[in-house]
């Protein structure tokens, strides 16, 4: 049973894909800074890939994304999405491996299955591949059998669904409404396709939901076979994503609420037999994700929680972010200059971050915190922590023992609470993040 204290949560907080966060980007980081960065990359590296596109808006979503509606814009995107990974590829070292890429969005497959292979026999053509592991996200709505067989001669074997709730009147709260048959249908067509490793992504706290349609919207989803499991919070910031003024903000669930649907969604997934991954994710044994868990070597970066080993990640696409050791930098988010900036054969690179050895230092201890549970603290981290731990530590949600901060299993609740009280960051800018569960 978890434990609710409701002035523990009061202050929204980052989910920490990064640190620092998105939030602390500026314009003092560009195009210079991402081309130091890429020449002196080495190793392994991952790519990531943005599509800001899809064939329908739903009304929830905070990404970076547009309709799909026009063939020339689509179109015009990427051409220049082409040259980044042409003009990107010449600046890698031949000592650099790609060995994973994924592609999000917005929804990969809003474009073309000729226009994804394209892609991948470009990145073939000017990326130093090294029999890379493919993902993709993808949404059920627009999913095609030409797209699976696509995907499974590529050899794309990672793929989540936006899948939100089964729950047809929260589809219609949410603005995306996508029957339960047309999901089953993208499962059998993924699974033929050659994915093994399938994730549905999947929200509480929606407009109208109760704990019977969260219960039978896991339950579904563990019928369906999904391998990884994310069950989001749903955050409702329409001062920063105008589209979720079209959700009836009087209808969401209070905070009390929210913390009763996270606490019975771990519940129900992990009885199920999933593996709890950090907070808010779930995989079955045997997953990688779930064997990262086992070993110790869970990780979490722009994709949230994963697998992966690099510590190098380059962003491909308008809004991309890429993370280097010393440096975070985002490509331009307006799709219109991100093209102008490439039709210049220019990098894209607009916002980011040096990342400072404090920055690095404290980066290392919240992502311990969200992906091990416990962190070690230097002598100056664990003083300056100390008096803002008490609050945690007094409740039984948290032990500082010789250095080591240890979240308890019942403050699994509060872990993104915790993380950010090492971060300096923090002070004035809390309505950009979302709830803290």
């Amino acid at each position: 049973m978890w434990n609710y204290y409701p002035e523990l949560l009061e202050t929204p907080v980052p989910r920490y894909t990064s640190f620092p966060t998105a939030a602390e980007f500026g314009p003092g980081v560009g195009a210079d800074d991402a081309d130091a960065a890429l020449h002196a990359a080495r190793g392994d590296v991952s790519l990531y890939l943005h599509v800001p596109f899809c064939e329908q808006i739903c009304w929830y979503c905070g990404c970076n994304t547009g309709a799909a509606n026009k063939t020339q814009r689509l179109a015009s995107y990427l051409d220049a999405l082409h040259r980044e990974i042409s003009i990107t590829g010449v600046r890698l070292d031949r000592d650099v491996r790609v060995r994973r890429i994924a592609f999000g969005g917005g929804s990969p497959n809003a474009i073309s299955p000729t226009d994804f292979v394209r892609l991948i026999d470009a990145l073939t053509l000017h990326m130093p591949l090294d029999n890379p592991a493919w993902s993709i996200e993808l949404d059920p709505r627009t999913l095609t059998r030409d797209w699976c067989q696509v995907m499974g001669i590529v050899g794309v074997t990672y793929a989540s669904l936006g899948v939100q709730t089964f729950d047809p009147g929260l589809q219609a709260a949410i603005g995306r409404v996508q029957p339960d048959s047309l999901i089953a249908d993208a499962v059998d067509m993924l699974r033929a396709g050659g994915i093994s490793s399938l994730n549905f992504d999947l929200m509480y706290g929606l407009p109208g939901q109760t704990l019977t349609a969260l219960e039978q919207t896991l339950e579904r989803t563990v019928q369906l076979g999904a391998d990884r499991i994310a069950l989001f919070g749903y955050a409702h910031v329409p001062h920063l994503i105008p589209r979720q003024r079209r959700i009836d903000a009087t209808d969401l669930p209070g905070q009390e609420e929210r913390f009763a649907m996270a606490e019975f969604g771990y519940r129900l997934l992990t009885a199920a037999g999933y593996v709890p991954v950090g907070f808010d994710h779930f995989a079955r044994p045997g997953d990688p994700m779930a064997l990262a868990v086992e070993q110790g070597t869970l990780r979490r970066n722009f994709q949230g929680f994963t697998d992966d080993q690099s510590r190098t990640l380059l962003g491909l696409g308008a809004s991309a972010i890429g993370c280097f050791p010393d440096l975070l930098v985002q490509n331009e988010k307006n799709a219109g200059r991100y093209r102008m900036l490439l039709s210049q054969d220019r990098l894209p690179a607009t916002h980011g971050i040096r990342r400072s050895l404090d920055d690095q230092r404290r980066g290392a201890v919240i992502e311990a915190l969200l992906c091990h549970g416990k962190a070690s603290l230097d002598a100056d981290l664990a003083t300056e922590a100390a008096a803002r731990l008490a609050p945690f530590t007094q409740r039984g949600l948290a032990r500082l023992e010789a250095g080591v901060l240890t979240i308890e299993p019942g403050g699994l609740p509060y872990a993104r609470t915790i993380a950010a009280l090492f971060d300096p960051y923090r002070q004035d800018s809390v309505r950009r993040f979302s709830s803290a569960v």
